[in-house]
């Protein structure tokens, strides 16, 4: 997940908000893997693993509900589920 701070998000980055943002996740069955600030086009990346793309929908709108920041997403497998799912075609 990436996100771009707006404005008005940025005045409540706190370890408290970090912390509920993780446990919103969690609660929508998502699990975060690791959180990193960056520094380019968006200014944090959450890499999380949910069950499937609903939970991931319902997260990202009660993120944006309790940050009033945007997320975007990024669906990703990995290499070798890649080449497992090429194997097929």
């Amino acid at each position: 997940m990436f996100e771009k701070y707006s404005d008005e998000g940025i005045k409540g980055v706190s370890a408290k908000r970090t912390d509920k943002a993780a446990a919103l996740i969690k609660k929508f069955g998502g699990a975060v893997n690791s959180m990193y600030a960056l520094l380019g086009k968006y200014d944090l990346v959450l890499i999380v693993d949910f069950p499937g793309i609903q939970e991931a929908i319902k997260a990202l709108v009660a993120l944006k509900r309790l940050t009033g920041i945007s997320f975007a997403t990024a669906p990703a497998v990995t290499v070798e589920e890649f080449d497992a799912l090429m194997a097929e075609v």
